[in-house]
Protein backbone atom coordinates (compact mmCIF):
# COMPACT_ATOMS: atom_id res chain seq x y z
CA UNK A 1 0.00 0.00 0.00
CA UNK A 2 1.31 3.49 -0.95
CA UNK A 3 0.58 6.40 1.40
CA UNK A 4 -0.01 9.81 -0.15
CA UNK A 5 1.53 12.85 1.60
CA UNK A 6 -0.99 15.72 1.44
CA UNK A 7 0.87 18.08 3.71
CA UNK A 8 2.07 20.19 0.75
CA UNK A 9 -1.55 20.68 -0.31
CA UNK A 10 -2.84 21.69 3.13
CA UNK A 11 -5.02 24.82 2.63
CA UNK A 12 -4.22 26.07 6.13
CA UNK A 13 -0.48 25.85 5.55
CA UNK A 14 -0.87 27.65 2.22
CA UNK A 15 -2.84 30.47 3.84
CA UNK A 16 -0.26 30.70 6.59
CA UNK A 17 2.52 31.12 4.04
CA UNK A 18 0.52 33.79 2.21
CA UNK A 19 0.00 35.71 5.46
CA UNK A 20 3.71 35.53 6.24
CA UNK A 21 4.75 36.70 2.75
CA UNK A 22 2.15 39.48 2.79
CA UNK A 23 3.28 40.61 6.24
CA UNK A 24 6.92 40.71 5.16
CA UNK A 25 6.03 42.77 2.06
CA UNK A 26 3.96 45.24 4.13
CA UNK A 27 6.77 45.54 6.66
CA UNK A 28 9.30 46.25 3.88
CA UNK A 29 7.01 48.86 2.34
CA UNK A 30 6.54 50.49 5.75
CA UNK A 31 10.30 50.58 6.34
CA UNK A 32 10.84 52.03 2.86
CA UNK A 33 8.24 54.74 3.52
CA UNK A 34 9.86 55.62 6.86
CA UNK A 35 13.28 55.77 5.18
CA UNK A 36 12.02 58.09 2.43
CA UNK A 37 10.21 60.24 5.02
CA UNK A 38 13.41 60.60 7.08
CA UNK A 39 15.33 61.63 3.97
CA UNK A 40 12.62 64.14 3.06
CA UNK A 41 12.75 65.71 6.54
CA UNK A 42 16.56 65.77 6.86
CA UNK A 43 18.82 65.50 3.82
CA UNK A 44 16.12 66.55 1.35
CA UNK A 45 14.37 69.06 3.62
CA UNK A 46 13.09 71.87 1.35
CA UNK A 47 14.94 75.19 1.55
CA UNK A 48 13.93 78.58 0.24
CA UNK A 49 15.49 79.43 -3.15
CA UNK A 50 17.89 82.38 -3.12
CA UNK A 51 17.87 85.32 -5.48
CA UNK A 52 20.90 87.44 -6.35
CA UNK A 53 21.13 90.59 -8.45
CA UNK A 54 23.82 90.03 -11.08
CA UNK A 55 23.62 93.36 -12.87
CA UNK A 56 21.65 96.59 -13.07
CA UNK A 57 21.83 99.07 -15.92
CA UNK A 58 19.93 102.22 -16.85
CA UNK A 59 18.48 103.50 -20.10
CA UNK A 60 16.94 106.87 -20.82
CA UNK A 61 17.75 110.49 -20.18
CA UNK A 62 18.42 112.41 -16.97
CA UNK A 63 15.34 113.95 -15.29
CA UNK A 64 14.72 117.56 -16.33
CA UNK A 65 13.01 120.13 -14.14
CA UNK A 66 10.91 123.06 -15.37
CA UNK A 67 9.85 125.76 -12.89
CA UNK A 68 7.25 127.62 -14.94
CA UNK A 69 5.05 125.81 -14.26
CA UNK A 70 6.74 123.31 -11.94
CA UNK A 71 7.14 119.98 -13.78
CA UNK A 72 9.67 117.24 -14.32
CA UNK A 73 10.43 115.09 -17.33
CA UNK A 74 11.31 111.43 -16.79
CA UNK A 75 12.40 108.69 -19.15
CA UNK A 76 14.09 105.95 -17.14
CA UNK A 77 14.24 102.20 -17.78
CA UNK A 78 15.96 99.93 -15.26
CA UNK A 79 17.29 96.62 -16.60
CA UNK A 80 17.91 93.93 -13.99
CA UNK A 81 19.49 90.51 -14.37
CA UNK A 82 18.54 88.16 -11.53
CA UNK A 83 20.12 84.83 -10.63
CA UNK A 84 17.85 82.36 -8.84
CA UNK A 85 19.68 79.60 -6.95
CA UNK A 86 17.97 76.34 -5.98
CA UNK A 87 19.83 74.89 -2.93
CA UNK A 88 17.56 71.82 -2.75
CA UNK A 89 18.20 68.22 -3.73
CA UNK A 90 14.90 68.47 -5.64
CA UNK A 91 13.74 70.62 -8.54
CA UNK A 92 12.10 74.02 -8.05
CA UNK A 93 9.25 74.74 -10.45
CA UNK A 94 8.23 78.38 -10.36
CA UNK A 95 5.35 80.21 -11.92
CA UNK A 96 5.30 83.78 -13.28
CA UNK A 97 7.11 86.18 -10.98
CA UNK A 98 6.91 89.93 -10.48
CA UNK A 99 9.42 92.73 -10.08
CA UNK A 100 8.24 96.01 -8.60
CA UNK A 101 9.87 99.43 -8.76
CA UNK A 102 9.29 101.73 -5.77
CA UNK A 103 10.00 105.36 -4.96
CA UNK A 104 9.34 106.78 -1.51
CA UNK A 105 7.70 103.48 -0.63
CA UNK A 106 5.10 103.64 -3.44
CA UNK A 107 5.03 101.49 -6.58
CA UNK A 108 6.06 103.38 -9.71
CA UNK A 109 6.64 100.46 -12.10
CA UNK A 110 6.45 96.71 -12.49
CA UNK A 111 7.54 93.85 -14.77
CA UNK A 112 6.58 90.20 -15.24
CA UNK A 113 9.07 87.33 -14.95
CA UNK A 114 8.72 84.16 -17.02
CA UNK A 115 7.94 80.79 -15.34
CA UNK A 116 10.50 78.00 -15.42
CA UNK A 117 12.03 74.91 -13.83
CA UNK A 118 15.32 74.97 -11.90
CA UNK A 119 16.94 71.55 -11.42
CA UNK A 120 18.41 70.24 -8.19
CA UNK A 121 21.30 72.46 -7.03
CA UNK A 122 20.86 74.45 -10.25
CA UNK A 123 20.51 78.12 -11.15
CA UNK A 124 18.50 80.20 -13.60
CA UNK A 125 19.05 83.71 -14.93
CA UNK A 126 15.98 85.92 -15.29
CA UNK A 127 15.95 89.33 -17.01
CA UNK A 128 13.64 92.07 -15.79
CA UNK A 129 12.97 95.45 -17.41
CA UNK A 130 11.29 98.08 -15.27
CA UNK A 131 9.99 101.32 -16.74
CA UNK A 132 9.33 104.28 -14.46
CA UNK A 133 5.69 105.34 -14.63
CA UNK A 134 5.75 109.14 -14.72
CA UNK A 135 2.20 109.59 -13.40
CA UNK A 136 3.04 107.56 -10.28
CA UNK A 137 6.25 109.53 -9.66
CA UNK A 138 4.30 112.80 -9.90
CA UNK A 139 2.64 112.11 -6.55
CA UNK A 140 6.05 112.73 -4.94
CA UNK A 141 7.01 115.72 -7.08
CA UNK A 142 8.53 117.70 -4.17
CA UNK A 143 10.78 114.83 -3.04
CA UNK A 144 11.69 114.05 -6.65
CA UNK A 145 12.74 117.64 -7.38
CA UNK A 146 14.77 117.70 -4.16
CA UNK A 147 16.56 114.43 -5.10
CA UNK A 148 17.31 115.66 -8.61
CA UNK A 149 18.72 118.97 -7.32
CA UNK A 150 20.89 117.06 -4.82
CA UNK A 151 22.23 114.86 -7.62
CA UNK A 152 21.02 111.47 -6.38
CA UNK A 153 17.81 109.49 -6.89
CA UNK A 154 17.16 106.50 -4.61
CA UNK A 155 14.77 103.79 -5.79
CA UNK A 156 13.91 100.30 -4.59
CA UNK A 157 13.08 97.04 -6.37
CA UNK A 158 11.18 94.06 -4.98
CA UNK A 159 11.04 90.70 -6.73
CA UNK A 160 8.82 87.75 -5.81
CA UNK A 161 9.04 84.38 -7.61
CA UNK A 162 6.57 81.82 -6.20
CA UNK A 163 6.99 78.11 -6.90
CA UNK A 164 7.10 74.60 -5.51
CA UNK A 165 9.91 72.27 -4.46
CA UNK A 166 9.05 68.66 -5.34
CA UNK A 167 10.87 65.54 -4.12
CA UNK A 168 10.01 62.25 -5.89
CA UNK A 169 6.70 63.91 -6.85
CA UNK A 170 5.46 62.90 -3.39
CA UNK A 171 6.71 65.53 -0.98
CA UNK A 172 5.97 69.06 -2.14
CA UNK A 173 6.43 72.43 -0.49
CA UNK A 174 5.58 75.90 -1.64
CA UNK A 175 8.56 78.26 -1.74
CA UNK A 176 9.11 81.87 -2.76
CA UNK A 177 12.36 83.31 -4.08
CA UNK A 178 12.62 86.95 -3.00
CA UNK A 179 14.94 89.87 -3.60
CA UNK A 180 14.78 93.44 -2.28
CA UNK A 181 17.25 96.01 -3.61
CA UNK A 182 17.97 99.66 -2.91
CA UNK A 183 19.75 101.56 -5.68
CA UNK A 184 21.22 105.05 -5.70
CA UNK A 185 21.27 106.72 -9.14
CA UNK A 186 23.62 109.61 -9.84
CA UNK A 187 22.04 112.63 -11.54
CA UNK A 188 22.72 113.78 -14.27
CA UNK A 189 25.27 111.06 -15.21
CA UNK A 190 22.54 108.39 -14.91
CA UNK A 191 24.87 105.84 -13.35
CA UNK A 192 24.16 103.51 -10.46
CA UNK A 193 26.39 104.67 -7.62
CA UNK A 194 25.60 101.93 -5.11
CA UNK A 195 23.21 99.10 -4.47
CA UNK A 196 22.19 97.03 -1.48
CA UNK A 197 20.29 93.78 -1.98
CA UNK A 198 18.69 91.25 0.33
CA UNK A 199 16.98 87.92 -0.30
CA UNK A 200 15.31 85.50 2.12
CA UNK A 201 17.94 83.93 4.40
CA UNK A 202 20.58 85.60 2.22
CA UNK A 203 22.07 89.07 2.19
CA UNK A 204 24.66 90.66 -0.06
CA UNK A 205 26.13 94.11 0.15
CA UNK A 206 28.45 95.26 -2.61
CA UNK A 207 29.38 98.48 -4.42
CA UNK A 208 28.04 98.94 -7.91
CA UNK A 209 30.37 98.44 -10.85
CA UNK A 210 27.78 99.01 -13.54
CA UNK A 211 27.70 101.86 -15.96
CA UNK A 212 24.80 103.56 -17.61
Amino acid sequence: MIETNDRGHDPKARRRRCFIVGGVILLLLLLLFIFVLILALTVFKPKEPRTELLSATLEGISPRISFSPVSIQLNIILNLTLLVKNPNHASFKHGPGKSYLLYQGDQVGEADLCPGLIPSKGTQTLPSQLTVEVDEMATHISALISDVLQGQLVIETRTRIPGRVSFLKIFKKHAVATSDCRLAIAIPSMKIQSQECKSKNFECLFPATFGS
